[in-house]
């Protein structure tokens, strides 16, 4: 009950968090307030509703429970009325893009374990969970998604699912795995944007 507690309460801070990072995309897109809501919406639980059609899991999470739409419009709220602070602080669309990644990484892996499947499944799902929710907002804002840029993100993913199936291996303590992951992939998140590593480029440049 406590694993499943802490996994939920997990989910709805990815939620929050996915929810700010697509509010605030789509405010730099001068969308009206129905079209940040629906942006929000589609970055949070876009993942979410992947992996759910996947693993066979219906009602979809969101659906069956609604404390994910609440966040939703918690965080919509929050990019509107704050978004002048929050375009103070630097680079607070990453921000918040970093933390959802690591969230939802951990709450894709995990559903993965609970419905028993192969590690690599896990991680895949992981992966999507934290990755899909961005594409489409990328996508509605008329931008290329990032995972198909050569910037470096579902890698992130992969590494994090990993390392969260190699302490689940050693039953290391879930709330010390939960933190570990979560810090794995957002610090990598930002080593990866500052040192601005990224995939080898296969098109060779114009003369």
């Amino acid at each position: 009950m406590l694993a499943m507690t802490l996994l939920e309460f997990f989910d709805l801070l990815g939620v929050l968090a996915f929810s700010i990072s697509g509010a605030l995309a789509a405010l730099r897109k001068r969308l009206d307030p129905f079209g940040v809501f629906i942006i929000a919406f589609v970055t949070a639980v876009g993942g979410g509703t992947l992996r759910d059609v996947l693993v066979g899991h219906y009602p979809l999470a969101w659906m069956e429970n609604f404390n994910s739409v609440y966040a939703v419009i918690a965080g919509t709220i929050i990019a509107i009325f704050f978004r002048a602070k929050l375009k103070r602080l630097s680079n607070s669309l990453f921000l918040f893009d970093a933390i959802g990644l690591g969230l939802f990484t951990i709450s894709g892996t995990k559903i993965g374990l609970a419905a028993d499947l192969n590690p690599g499944i896990c991680i895949a799902l992981g992966t999507m969970t934290a990755s899909f929710g961005g594409v489409i907002r990328d996508i509605l804002c008329n931008e290329i998604p990032v995972i198909f840029r050569k910037e470096i993100y579902a890698t992130i993913c992969i590494l994090g699912a990993s390392a969260f199936l190699l302490l689940d291996y050693f039953e290391v303590l879930e709330t010390i795995n939960y933190v570990a992951t979560m810090t794995i992939v957002v610090v990598l998140r930002v080593l990866v944007a500052a040192l601005k590593i990224s995939l080898p480029n296969i098109y060779r440049e114009k003369a």
